[in-house]
C-alpha cells in the first residue's frame, strides 16, 4: 500500500478585501478558492489498479501560498479543513515556514493509526493497513532438493498432523524455507495463497511416494511468488514451520524478524523499520518454532530490550528506559527517543 501526499505552490492570495464574498466566507486572508478546488481534481485523479476496481492514491492536496501571519491563519476555515477532508491551504515564505514543517514532521513520524486519530488519512487506508498484518502465512521447513523442487512443480506443501500446533489453521499463505542445501540459497525464498487444505494419509501424497499411514495436512498453492530477496537465516533457522504475517514476509530481510508475536513486538519493529531496513534481532532460541521471546533489537548502533513493561534503550554505555505503553499510546514518543540515542 501507497500513498500521495500533494504540495502545489501557488503565487496567489486572496485578500479579502472588506466587503468580498471572500470576507464573508472567511473573515480573513487566505489561498484562492479556485485553487482549493483544484487540489480537489488533483487527489480525485490520481488513481491506481490493485487487482481490482481503480482506487484513490492520493489522502491530501494542500495549496502553499504566500502569507506570513501564520498564528491568524490557523482560525481559517481552510486550514482546519485539512483535519476534515485533507485539502486546504498552508502558509508558506521565507520567514513563514513553521506550519508546513509541522505538517510534514506529524506525517513522517507518526504511524497510520495516530495519523487517522487527528484526520489526516481518510478511513479506507487504516483498514487495508491493518489487514495486511492479520493475513497469516505458514513458513514451513523444506529438508531436500528434490521436496523444493515438488512443492514449486506441483503447487503444494504437506507436513505431518501431529507437527501442527493451534493457530496453524489460520494460515492463508504458505512460505518456503528450504535448509542449507535444499536450494540455491538457503533461506526463505517465496511463497504462496492457498487454496485448499486436505488431511491425506501419507502414502496418498504421489509425487513424493512413501509408504506409511500416517496423516498429513496438504495444502493446495495457487502458484509461487519469489519474494524480492531472500530471506537470510543469520544463524537461525525453522526446524518445522513457523507462523507469521503475510505484510513481515515481504518486509523481513532476515529469519528472526518473521519471528515476532506480540503487538508490542510488532510495533516496535514498525518504529525501527523507518530508521533502517537492518535490523538484527537475538532470540532465545536457534530455530523460530522453539523460540519464546525476543531478547533485543538491533539497529545501527542501538539496542532496544523490552523487559516488564519497559522499553531499555542502550547505545554503548549510555541506556534510557521508558516505558512500553507508549508503543500504544504514542508511537511518536519512543522514535524520537531511539533517534536521540542514536545520535549520542
Amino acid at each position: 500500500m501507497s500513498s500521495t501526499t500533494i504540495f502545489d505552490a501557488k503565487y496567489r492570495l486572496d485578500f479579502a478585501v472588506s466587503g468580498s464574498a471572500y470576507e464573508k466566507r472567511y473573515g480573513m486572508p487566505g489561498p484562492m478558492e479556485d485553487d482549493i478546488n483544484t487540489m480537489h481534481r488533483y487527489r480525485d485523479s490520481l488513481v491506481a489498479r490493485r487487482g481490482g476496481p481503480y482506487e484513490r492514491t492520493a489522502f491530501g492536496a494542500y495549496v502553499l501560498f504566500p502569507w506570513h501571519d501564520e498564528d491568524s491563519y490557523q482560525a481559517h476555515p481552510l486550514y482546519k479543513s485539512i483535519n476534515d477532508v485533507n485539502i486546504g491551504g498552508l502558509p508558506f515564505l521565507p520567514n513563514a515556514t513553521r506550519l508546513v514543517e509541522q505538517f510534514i514532521e506529524r506525517l513522517i513520524e507518526k504511524n497510520p493509526e495516530e495519523l487517522q486519530q487527528e484526520g489526516i488519512l481518510p478511513q479506507g487506508i487504516i483498514e487495508e493497513w491493518r489487514s495486511a498484518f492479520d493475513e497469516h502465512v505458514l513458513v514451513g521447513m523444506v529438508p531436500s532438493a528434490r521436496h523444493y523442487e515438488v512443492y514449486r512443480k506441483h503447487r503444494f506443501y504437506h507436513i505431518p498432523v501431529k507437527q501442527l500446533k493451534k493457530g496453524w489453521q489460520n494460515a492463508r499463505y504458505i512460505a518456503l524455507y528450504p535448509k542449507q542445501g535444499a536450494a540455491p540459497q538457503n533461506g526463505v525464498t517465496c511463497f504462496g495463497k492457498i487454496t485448499a487444505v486436505n488431511i491425506v494419509k501419507r502414502s496418498a501424497v504421489a509425487e513424493l511416494p512413501k509408504r506409511s499411514d500416517d496423516e498429513y495436512v496438504r495444502f493446495e498453492v495457487e502458484s509461487w511468488h519469489f519474494l524480492q530477496h531472500v530471506i537470510r537465516p543469520v544463524g537461525y533457522g525453522v526446524a518445522v514451520y513457523a507462523m507469521t504475517t503475510l505484510n513481515t514476509l515481504k518486509q523481513a530481510k532476515e529469519l528472526p524478524e518473521l519471528f515476532m508475536k506480540s503487538s508490542e513486538e510488532i510495533a516496535l519493529w514498525r518504529i525501527l523499520r523507518r530508521l533502517s531496513d537492518r535490523i538484527r534481532f537475538d532470540l532465545d532460541a536457534r530455530y523460530l518454532d522453539q523460540a519464546s521471546k525476543i531478547i533485543a533489537y538491533r539497529v545501527k548502533n542501538v539496542s532496544i530490550r523490552l523487559e516488564s513493561g519497559r522499553l531499555i534503550i542502550t547505545n554503548g554505555a549510555k541506556h534510557k528506559t521508558i516505558p512500553a505503553d507508549l508503543l500504544r499510546r504514542q508511537p511518536s514518543a519512543v522514535f524520537r527517543e531511539v533517534v536521540g540515542m542514536m545520535g549520542e
